[in-house]
């Protein structure tokens, strides 16, 4: 049978009959750490090609789902990790020796990597529809159809065609909700929870909406500083831009006015080597937001992680503290775990009803919510800034240590405790890059590791 066009009504049916596949496994398969089931691994990181091309070392972020060879640990689970590039044996060693009481001959008959050979710019998926045979092979190699779910860092479009030629599930959010995760749609949802946001303006259409954009705020707030302009689709912060406001003249005709010509030339962009004409044409098929800058003495950049599926529904499993970097401190460099314990339940309470809501709108598997907080004489104010409906920097850290500790989310605390109730945290790090680093192989790293006992 001939597999139905990519986005036709056919695909669109099947996906949604398989996707009724997934409650059924959440009820039987699931909860039984014994029981025989298969994870094909996508970790494709499905953007727009050109934000894509502005994320630092992309093509190492195909390795970040890695953390799911954790699943290993289950003794009758079998994981196919796909990527573009082959990874690294070292790699997959260090990833298996971490699995607890499992041998590694018996963790490696369970697992199979496949890859594309491919290192073209270009996401995962799609190289992987572009090779037939190469899907032909990924279901040659499940055990039981019936028992296999596909998982994947994004779910687009191209995944949902991807999860209709392989016939499985696809434990994510049906790409026609990918709009209730841009930064418009972000907003949305969060007055829909009652949860505040920053004054701004979303599905801004081009340069002229966010002229206009930027003036009305100006107006609504006289002492405003700065005003964000995020792309609907950005990544790990690298869509935004920070325009300074310190010399706006006061009146709607003259801020106008000097909104319309200085903001080309003064606008500050997260990404290495944008330019406002690459980033208004972008802005323009894209679509977007503008937002007052959220100031304050002591600012933190908290985010909730939860997670829909269909046995549990709605639920927090994480709060972190985010590391933030780049020109405005807005690009993911790493987090802490938990969150400070003066605001985690306060943000854990917020992330809870943004779950309610997106579940209302039938979204499924993990994603994230990040904040802005400022302290304030009463006490923490929280901004809901954006929902990254995917898996995020959070995810694989927060993966490994429930793995590895095998513990559990304490929700009246926020805290993560072993089996004997001791608490956990760690800290994680994102983007690391040195010069110094340049020629390393993961063969020099395990070496110089083992060599200082690290």
């Amino acid at each position: 049978m001939n597999p139905p066009d990519p986005g036709s009504p056919e695909e669109i049916r099947r996906f949604r009959e398989l996707q009724d596949r997934l409650g059924p496994l959440f009820q039987r398969i699931f909860p039984d750490p014994r029981t025989q089931r298969t994870v094909v691994v996508v970790p494709s990181l499905s953007l727009d090609t050109e934000e894509l091309a502005k994320v630092t070392g992309a093509h190492h972020y195909e390795e970040r789902l890695l953390c799911l060879l954790m699943l290993l640990r289950l003794p009758r689970t079998h994981v196919i990790y796909l990527s573009s590039q082959p990874i690294s044996p070292q790699i997959i060693d260090y990833y298996l020796h971490l699995l607890p009481g499992i041998p590694g001959q018996h963790a490696r008959q369970r697992l199979r990597l496949m890859s594309c050979h491919d290192a073209a710019p270009v996401p995962l998926t799609r190289k992987i529809l572009e090779r037939p045979r190469m899907i032909t092979r990924i279901r040659e190699a499940i055990p039981d159809l019936s028992t296999a779910h596909m998982v994947c860092f994004t779910a687009t479009p191209l995944e949902r065609t991807l999860a209709v030629r392989l016939g499985l599930p696809l434990y994510g959010a049906d790409p026609d909700l990918a709009h209730l995760g841009t930064k418009s749609g972000s907003r949305k949802i969060f007055r829909e929870a009652g949860v505040q946001i920053p004054d701004g303006f979303e599905e801004l259409r081009d340069v002229e909406d966010i002229f206009g954009a930027v003036t009305e705020l100006k107006g609504r707030n006289p002492e405003l500083k700065k005003v964000v302009v995020k792309l609907n689709e950005g990544f790990s912060g690298e869509g935004n831009a920070v325009f300074p406001l310190e010399d706006c003249p006061e009146g709607t005709t003259a801020t106008a006015a000097w909104v319309r010509r200085e903001l080309p030339e003064r606008l500050r962009f997260e990404a290495r080597g944008e330019t406002w004409e690459r980033f208004s044409q972008k802005f323009r098929s894209m679509r977007g937001v503008v937002e007052s800058w959220v100031s304050g003495a002591e600012k933190r950049s908290p985010s909730v992680q939860c997670r829909i599926d269909p046995a549990n529904g709605p639920m927090v499993i994480s709060t972190h503290d985010q590391v933030l970097g780049g020109p405005s401190g807005q690009i993911f460099l790493g987090c802490r775990f938990p969150a400070d314990d003066e605001y985690r339940l306060q943000i854990h309470e917020a992330g809870q009803r943004i779950a309610q809501v997106l579940g209302q709108y039938r979204a499924l598997g993990r994603f994230g919510v990040d904040f802005v907080s400022v302290r304030e004489p009463e006490g923490w104010k929280h901004y809901a800034i954006e929902i990254n409906l995917r898996k995020g920097g959070t995810t694989h850290p927060f993966i490994m240590l429930q793995f590895l500790i095998d513990g559990t989310y304490d929700r009246a605390t926020g805290l993560y405790r072993t089996r004997s109730g001791q608490p956990r945290f760690y800290y994680a790090s994102d983007n690391v890059e040195s010069e110094s680093y340049r020629g390393f192989t993961p063969e020099d790293l395990t070496d110089i590791s083992v060599f200082h006992r690290l």
